[in-house]
């Protein structure tokens, strides 16, 4: 049975994981434009981060999947976390910046199949979707803390302190890490093979190629490049219409993050447990159908000057529609590598999947907004979603294995 120790430091793990990634988000390009950096040379190294989170993907998972060890891959995930923070704060010359983003990015690859995988690994394939929905709750707190926290540092003292913070933040993730205890882990040949040994799991025939020919696996990956196409351009470009408009829009944007993250927390273990109780595909097609449906409604909003308040609002179906995803991505992965345990490289081929559909969703929405308008721009943005909606309906299967009488033998909450 997973102990109160065990389980407490799996949350706090999840806290300060998603504490430490805050650092890297909007901080970076403010600190560099302070530093005297040209947008160009922002925007540059930004995309190489991105770029390398994309070729990094399904190696880290693959990585992940080799390695039977979970906590000490994970480990030396957050220690290059803490390493590229550092580099940021201590000398911000191309190099070491291009460096830090470069570490930055393939931690990252390897924290997300990480912590899925040794999450499996105390809780069982039962157990699996509430677990995620605890793990959710528990990130999504340590996103605010972290983004209230960190703004505090960047008012009152500079932003390079953001960095050494971050670096810091590293610390008490590790320690969480290693409060896991290594005998709460299951190690059962009935549990799901990718909590196995890379041994044994080879000698039951675990290969590769049982990923490639499962259908489910590139329809899901469509559906995921389809759901990013459309939802994340979205804020973006309701914020940049709204600061046309507004010289004060920092409380919207605040706003705008803090309220998908107040939905995530509150609601993500009881997804967690209704995506156990029936199925995976309806709760994927709430989530999904978000995405259209905000679109559509940004579109009519936008047809006007809108006021912040109502744009802040309808992120609450951001939070709906992030919160189903980021729990179902693992969870689908885990049902669909029941025979082959490649878990790890499903979630990174999800996870380029993901990446691939973010970084046309600028794109697109921007080419929109510019030929045709606003409300043309989000229409198309819903439209992306709603194909995802349509594809996922019609195209993916339910994925949930057939219940069984054993239960597990673990607490989640």
């Amino acid at each position: 049975m997973e102990s109160q120790l065990t389980r407490h430091g799996l949350n706090w793990l999840n806290f300060f994981v998603a504490a430490v990634q805050t650092g890297f988000g909007a901080f970076v390009s403010v600190y560099l434009t302070q530093q005297q950096w040209s947008q160009t040379d922002i925007g540059l190294v930004l995309s190489l981060g991105a770029a390398v989170t994309l070729v990094a993907q399904l190696p880290a998972g693959a990585l992940v999947d080799a390695v039977h060890q979970k906590r000490h891959i994970t480990a030396a995930a957050l220690a290059a976390l803490a390493v590229s923070a550092l580099l940021l704060a201590a000398q911000p010359t191309w190099v070491s910046v291009r460096n830090a983003q470069i570490l930055h990015a393939v931690a990252g690859c390897v924290l997300t199949p990480g912590i899925a995988a040794l999450t499996l690994s105390l809780c069982g394939h039962e157990a699996y979707s509430e677990r995620l929905g605890v793990n959710a709750r528990y990130a999504s707190l340590g996103n605010a803390a972290a983004a209230t926290l960190l703004g505090a540092c960047a008012y009152y003292l500079t932003e390079r302190d953001v960095f050494l913070l971050t670096a810091a933040l590293a610390l008490p993730a590790i320690a969480a890490l290693y409060a896991i205890r290594p005998s709460d882990q299951l190690s059962s040949l009935q549990e799901h093979p990718a909590i196995w040994h890379p041994r044994e799991r080879r000698k039951q025939d675990g290969r590769i190629r049982q990923v490639a020919t499962e259908p489910a696996v590139h329809v899901f990956a469509a559906c995921t490049v389809l759901f990013f196409l459309g939802n994340a351009a979205m804020l973006p470009l309701a914020l940049n219409i709204l600061s046309e408009h507004m010289t004060e829009t920092g409380f919207v944007i605040t706003a705008s993050i803090l309220l998908p993250q107040m939905i995530i927390a509150a609601c993500s273990p009881w997804v967690g447990k209704l995506a156990q109780r029936i199925g995976r595909r309806p709760v994927l097609l709430a989530g999904f159908l978000a995405v259209p449906l905000r679109g559509v409604l940004l579109g009519m909003l936008f047809l006007d000057r809108p006021g912040p308040v109502l744009v802040v609002l309808l992120q609450a179906l951001d939070g709906i529609s992030g919160l189903v995803f980021g729990l179902m991505l693992p969870l689908v992965a885990a049902d669909l590598t029941r025979k082959s345990g490649f878990l790890n490289l499903v979630i990174g081929w999800f996870s380029l999947a993901a990446g691939f559909g973010a970084m046309f969703s600028t794109t697109l929405a921007g080419f929109l907004a510019d030929r045709f308008g606003a409300p043309a721009a989000f229409l198309g943005l819903a439209s992306a979603g709603g194909a995802a909606t349509l594809l996922l309906a019609f195209g993916m299967p339910e994925t949930r294995p057939l219940q069984t009488s054993r239960s597990k033998a673990v607490a989640v909450a």
